[in-house]
């Protein structure tokens, strides 16, 4: 028994990343089967094969399923890389886009472009990038100001999420026509994904994740706190705005594409955590492969949970972490307390 536990702990980042991907590998193939269609294998690939593109089979495939899924992968695996990043940024592992307010930032934004007539292609994605990264600065130029308890930059950025909620149901009431997109928003869905609104920010998504873990070292730098990272020779204005800017960039197209899907980027780095694994070279492509698995995996459930009727993911998501964000909460108050 020794010697297993010996061997688990020496292999055991080799032993993530093979969770990891075997996740992100029935998330996708149950993905593309399973739904309120079913998907036959066999009818998929003999159309794939004789080459009928017009068949009902390869037209779900084509249309729904491909773009849902990759959707879903990408969304979770920037949502979940996002609040890594942000939690290194604020030394606050409570803190993640949805939470502090970077999400409704970007949905605030993707409001205001749909008021303006834009809907998809980059300029959607635009949008929801700059109300994400405004929405992080302003926490972060809150806590860094006033020296802010972990508890107090949550409350801030829950009032941050009720102030910007409210904002854009009021631009909503103006432009009455855009309140099927806000609502769809709100919720958080895959159901309308189109490959105008997913390719842009997928592509921004991929850049920012590739170039975050080039700057891993830095992100581990920056958490080891002020003095510390001064001490190292970090720039610690220019890195923090780095590295919020790539943290909104992965949150606003996340949500320009899906909406406010909450917890993901709590959920998912806290519990890569948990097995000991705080390298950002190994936290940030973890998180991004479970991040992309696990949303993609709740999608699935979300359609066939009630079929033919299918659940908003972002039901799912916030039912799944509402009870995690408490037991984190109420833990990190009792290890304070024994403290």
């Amino acid at each position: 028994m020794k010697s297993f536990m010996k061997h688990l702990q020496k292999n055991k980042l080799g032993y993530l990343y093979a969770a990891a991907f075997v996740m992100l590998l029935s998330a996708v193939i149950l993905g593309i089967f399973l739904g309120a269609s079913m998907l036959s294998p066999r009818a998929l690939f003999n159309a794939i094969l004789k080459g009928e593109l017009e068949s009902p089979e390869f037209r779900i495939f084509i249309y729904v399923r491909v773009p849902r899924v990759a959707a879903s992968l990408v969304c979770g695996a920037a949502l979940a890389v996002s609040g890594a990043v942000i939690q290194g940024v604020l030394a606050n592992r409570l803190a993640s886009p949805s939470i502090i307010g970077v999400n409704s930032g970007a949905a605030l934004a993707v409001t205001l472009s749909a008021a303006f007539g834009v809907t998809a292609g980059w300029q959607f994605s635009l949008f929801s990038f700059i109300g994400a990264f405004l929405s992080a600065l302003a926490v972060s130029l809150a806590a860094k100001k006033w020296g802010a308890s972990r508890g107090t930059v949550i409350l801030a950025g829950v009032a941050l999420s009720s102030l910007l909620g409210a904002i854009s149901d009021a631009v909503t009431a103006f432009f009455p026509d855009i309140s099927i997109i806000n609502r769809d928003f709100k919720i958080g869905d895959f159901s309308f994904v189109t490959y105008s609104r997913l390719l842009p920010a997928s592509v921004a998504i991929v850049a920012a994740i590739i170039l975050l873990m080039t700057l891993s070292t830095a992100l581990d730098v920056l958490t080891l706190g002020d003095e510390n990272a001064k001490g190292l020779g970090l720039n610690l204005p220019v890195a923090r705005v780095i590295f919020l800017l790539l943290a909104a960039l992965l949150s606003g197209a996340a949500v320009s594409i899906c909406g406010l899907l909450s917890f993901v980027g709590l959920l998912v780095p806290h519990t890569v955590r948990r097995f000991s694994v705080y390298e950002s070279r190994h936290l940030l492509p973890l998180t991004a492969l479970f991040g992309a698995g696990f949303v993609s995996l709740s999608d699935t459930l979300s359609r066939i949970i009630f079929a033919p009727f299918e659940l908003p993911v972002g039901i799912i998501m916030a039912l799944i972490g509402a009870p995690f964000f408490i037991f984190i909460l109420v833990k990190g108050r009792r290890d304070q307390g024994h403290a």
